[in-house]
């Protein structure tokens, strides 16, 4: 439940990374060594890798957050 509220989050803010970055290509293609401004290949490279950090960013706090007994969370507060 929590990575589907915070995936679609995520999704979105790579989407707009990805837009950003398309069309900040002519500026930094002078900067650029051997790399096309527009490579498939590293534009999915960094989508995916941003999407797995995502999901373990979801995943994380509730698998800890799901270990905790309610009683024993309700007794310290």
């Amino acid at each position: 439940m929590i990575i589907g509220e915070g995936m679609p989050l995520a999704v979105m803010g790579v989407a707009l990374g990805i837009l950003a970055s398309f069309g900040l290509t002519r500026f930094v293609a002078s900067l650029l060594y051997q790399v096309s401004p527009n490579d498939p290949l590293t534009f999915a490279g960094i989508a995916i890798l941003l999407g797995a950090t995502a999901v373990l960013a979801c995943y994380l706090p509730a698998r800890r957050a799901s270990k905790v007994d309610p009683m024993v969370a309700l007794r310290y507060e």
